[in-house]
């Protein structure tokens, strides 16, 4: 089994699926009406203080506790370390990374977490689009992952994203975030049909984790791929 923390409306998770996972659990803060696994409404870091604990948490199946998991996937906000953090409207955000790396740690669990890029990961797996087969999306994430190795690859440039504001269209190189167009699209672009465009504004595509979750379960397993 594998839990997502500040799951959102479910990308990772999707992706740890398709590679093979299951038992899939969500946590978030903020109510994921379209997230497609078993969903809890909690803090996560509180979540995962309890299970550190000893004790367990409810979900509609019965009770889990840490040693039910298999691994832990954690998606911190990031507004600290994103390129809007400068804006005059913006105010200051907290440091998520630090304290749920601490609890990761304390858990014994292989771990996985995900980020922007400048955020203060250790040795971070960098994936875009283009390495992932997505040759239309421009979404550069890192990812720790630690308890297992992934391979780095070269990353195809993706090219130039289309300025905001222009009409989207079939071969356009997207990054969707705010207010973007042709939302069709960007589901086609990023393999996710579920999510509402505010959704897919905050997601990653399911191909990133389910590269990286093939790792995961291969080292879970013992074999080598």
């Amino acid at each position: 089994m594998l839990i997502d923390l500040f799951c959102g409306g479910g990308g990772c998770s999707v992706g740890y699926s398709n590679a093979g996972f299951g038992g899939i659990v969500g946590i978030d803060n903020v109510l994921q009406p379209h997230y497609p696994f078993e969903f809890i409404l909690a803090d996560a870091i509180e979540a995962m203080k309890i299970l550190i604990s000893g004790k367990p948490i409810s979900t509609d199946y019965g009770l889990l506790y840490l040693e039910d998991l298999s691994a832990i996937h954690a998606s911190p906000p990031c507004q600290k370390y994103a390129k809007t953090k400068h804006l005059p409207t913006n105010k200051e955000h907290p440091d998520m990374i630090g304290i749920t790396r601490d609890l990761l740690l304390e858990s014994g669990k292989p771990f996985i977490i995900e980020n922007v890029p400048g955020s203060p990961l250790v040795s971070p797996v960098v994936l875009n689009g283009p390495s992932v087969g997505l040759p239309y999306v421009h979404r550069e994430r890192w990812f720790e992952c630690n308890g297992f190795d992934v391979p780095f690859g070269l990353i195809p440039p993706p090219g130039r994203p289309i300025k905001m504001g222009r009409q989207v269209e079939h071969g356009d190189i997207i990054q969707p975030v705010g207010n973007f167009s042709n939302v069709k699209y960007a589901r086609m672009a990023m393999g996710i049909n579920w999510m509402t465009q505010k959704e897919l504004s905050q997601a990653i595509p399911p191909a990133y984790t389910e590269y990286i979750g093939k790792f995961l379960l291969a080292h879970l397993r013992g074999v080598s791929i």
